[in-house]
């Protein structure tokens, strides 16, 4: 069972061996917060192993007492040189050599800069972490995937992956490229054993809109306010729309991609699915 009636409720493991993730082994970027901590705790429920990265801190209080034992969390910062081998490595170390699902979440917001102001500090800070860890992630999982002909592979794109009006020229680079990276991939070895896979989550946080009038955060004004219509089409300034419709939570992200992850989605590979409430078909 991957599903409850409440959509943000969480899975509660069965008592018995759950075939979704009983001896598996989880690679969860961006481990820490967010869709990243969602997935983590789903895919330990369905009693994965799971191993995490982050380059923040993780707070063990969020999980299941019972779930430590088959969680291994290491801080890095994964645009350093060798840094997704290194954690590669170490999830072996600690689980075996076999690694059965890779999910890459770890990813940054641009700040709306549109060509003419982009920098090249955020253009390479953006396109490393969103596009190069992912790719170097995926590079380093495959082979052991290949050997036992059976893999898995979900990566967290966004609805800036299929649309030009939703963020900045860097983040929206980065997630159009990961679409790419993933269809390649799903592709190249799909007769291996490997599937390849990609969401799009739609607007999770609805606060950009106030940060940027509180002035929080350094976002480019004249490149947000190109967006901010189309932000405004999912946006509430609520947590619910005006129709009553719940906004997008991370759980509900983690749900699609545990279900990415198991034998039910077997024939499904090289997919771009929209989590977004139809914002993508804007």
């Amino acid at each position: 069972m991957l599903y409850n009636t409440s959509p943000d409720a969480l899975f509660v493991p069965p008592n018995t061996i759950d075939p979704v993730g009983f001896g598996k082994v989880a690679i969860v970027t961006g481990c820490s917060s967010g869709i990243g901590l969602a997935c983590t705790q789903l895919l330990l429920a369905h009693q994965f192993s799971v191993f995490g990265l982050d380059a923040s801190d993780f707070n063990y209080e969020l999980l299941r007492e019972d779930d430590h034992g088959r969680f291994h969390f290491h801080k890095d910062d994964l645009t350093l040189p060798h840094a997704c081998q290194e954690g590669i490595n170490i999830c072996l170390h600690s689980f075996g050599s076999r690694i059965d699902v890779l999910v890459n979440v770890a990813g940054i917001m641009d700040s709306f800069s549109s060509a003419d102001g982009i920098n090249d500090e955020e253009w390479d800070k953006v396109i490393a972490l969103n596009l190069t860890v992912p790719v170097k992630m995926m590079r380093g999982v495959i082979p052991f995937m290949r050997e036992k002909k059976d893999g898995v592979i979900i990566n967290v794109a966004s609805t800036a992956g299929i649309s030009g009006a939703v963020a900045g020229i860097a983040y929206t680079s980065s997630k159009h490229g990961l679409l790419g990276a993933t269809k390649n991939v799903a592709w190249r070895f799909r007769n291996e054993g490997i599937r390849c896979n990609a969401v799009l989550p739609g607007s999770i946080d609805s606060s950009i809109g106030k940060a940027i009038a509180e002035g929080k955060n350094n976002f480019d004004l004249n490149g947000f306010a190109q967006v901010e219509p189309v932000h405004a089409l999912q946006c509430p300034s609520s947590n619910s729309s005006d129709d009553g419709t719940p906004t997008i939570t991370p759980l509900e992200v983690a749900k699609t991609i545990a279900f990415l992850a198991s034998d039910q989605a077997r024939t499904l590979n090289g997919i771009s699915l929209p989590i977004d409430r139809a914002w993508g078909v804007v």
